[in-house]
């Protein structure tokens, strides 16, 4: 393979970022079916704001380089000639949080039509132990007729991004690498380490790398979830939790988790992947299925504390008007999937209570689209009995929480973040 050519599919918040850094050396095509985000990236614009405009195109060319930079398409015929392949499709779950695997398999069948001998793929998106050589590799081999490990080769290295942080940025976070031959994970993670200024770990499997990225989350959402399970006890003690986190936190090795909505594409999604796989194996996970149960339940926890906070007030909770900060599932970022402010809002709306939304960092349209909201674009165009803090963006912290409220009126702020003294929380 004399001559880097790299595809990646999927331009979402992992394919992006990735594809712009490979760009600064290789010869890049940037491949996902969205229309309308393709034509947005080609002007150098990427509405996730995980890579800044400037940088973006700095990239991006009008046409396929042979030397170094980006060429984002909708043709798939374009990936003809590229002989690394890189898979960054989202996998989600279902209504009955069971592993969605349609967008990895499809991405597999469009790589396979263009799939040559000595070529290698490369996954990234977040599975479960197994499923690249399970069922990601006989998809590979069905569509293309070439035979794996003889004709063409396989690696896995998992995602590892933040959204919205601009600090650990993909070349700034030492990646996990792994191939399904000796010579395979030496060429994955050489093509890595030319890139990622934080170096890698060559992992010895693809199934090691695949359980390491999944416990990641997991253990995230466990240790979570035990801090929110504390929020719920002391709440009932009537002791502030953030007080008693602060204090605990003198101690050297205590960890610093916080109480919150914990929703997105990865924490609230993958302990569902390794569960499912645990199962198959005859084994049911006891801790893991707990922890995203508690998670789960947060928002209409939170809900039922504020409309006991109001009734403490003596502030009338049917017809009540609340206002909601913030609807994605984390702070400074655009992302709505899967995000547990929903959670909250729907449990608010089970009360009785009218509740507004209001988010600058969210698309007004895909959250319309998504959950059939209309967010507003004034928070202070009217005074609330009720004020929620969800989602600390950064717009927040110094927010004029007194023209929000009415006198008689409960200011909740999960995250304690608020730049004001009197919170309920």
């Amino acid at each position: 393979m004399s001559t880097v050519k790299i595809a990646i599919i999927g331009l979402g918040y992992v394919g992006l970022p990735l594809a712009r850094l490979f760009a600064t050396k290789y010869a890049v095509v940037g491949f996902d079916i969205n229309i309308h985000r393709v034509a947005d990236l080609k002007k150098g614009i990427d509405a996730t704001q995980e890579v800044a405009n400037e940088l973006l195109q700095e990239v991006i060319s009008d046409t396929y380089s042979k030397e170094k930079g980006l060429f984002i398409t909708a043709d798939p015929t374009y990936l003809k000639d590229c002989n690394y392949y890189i898979v960054t499709v989202p996998t989600s779950v279902d209504k009955n949080n069971q592993p969605v695997l349609k967008p990895l398999l499809s991405a597999s069948k469009t790589i396979a039509t263009y799939l040559k001998k000595e070529d290698i793929v490369i996954y990234e998106s977040t599975v479960y132990p197994g499923a690249t050589e399970e069922d990601c590799i006989p998809v590979l081999e069905k569509e293309s007729g070439l035979v794996f490990n003889k004709d063409f080769f396989v690696g896995y290295s998992p995602e590892r991004i933040s959204p919205g942080d601009k600090i650990r940025t993909v070349e700034n976070i030492l990646k996990v690498t792994s191939g399904s031959t000796d010579e395979t994970a030496k060429k994955v993670d050489a093509l890595y380490q030319s890139v990622i200024k934080a170096g890698t770990h060559l992992a010895p499997s693809i199934k090691v790398a695949e359980a390491s990225k999944i416990i990641e989350n997991c253990q995230r959402d466990i240790n979570i979830a035990f801090v929110n399970e504390l929020a719920k006890i002391f709440s009932l003690m009537n002791i502030n939790t953030n007080e008693v986190l602060e204090a605990a936190a003198t101690k050297w090795n205590f960890l610093p988790f916080k109480p919150g909505l914990v929703g997105g594409h990865c924490i609230g999604v993958d302990p569902f992947y390794l569960a499912q796989k645990a199962q198959q194996f005859g084994y049911y996970p006891e801790i893991i299925l707990s922890g995203r149960r508690l998670n789960d339940s947060m928002g209409a926890h939170i809900a039922s504390e504020v409309v006991k906070l109001m009734i403490d007030k003596e502030v009338k909770v049917k017809g009540a008007n609340v206002l909601i900060l913030g609807i994605t599932f984390k702070e400074n970022c655009p992302d709505i999937r899967n995000t547990k402010v929903i959670d909250l809002y729907r449990s608010l709306k089970s009360y009785g209570v009218q509740v507004d939304i209001y988010d600058s960092w969210a698309k007004k349209e895909e959250v319309k689209a998504e959950y059939e909201i209309d967010l507003i674009e004034d928070m202070y165009a009217k005074k609330y009995e009720a004020v929620v803090l969800a989602v600390a963006h950064k717009d927040f912290k110094d927010i004029d929480v007194v023209r929000l409220k009415k006198e008689a009126a409960v200011v909740y702020d999960i995250k304690n973040f608020l730049a004001i003294k009197d919170k309920s929380l």
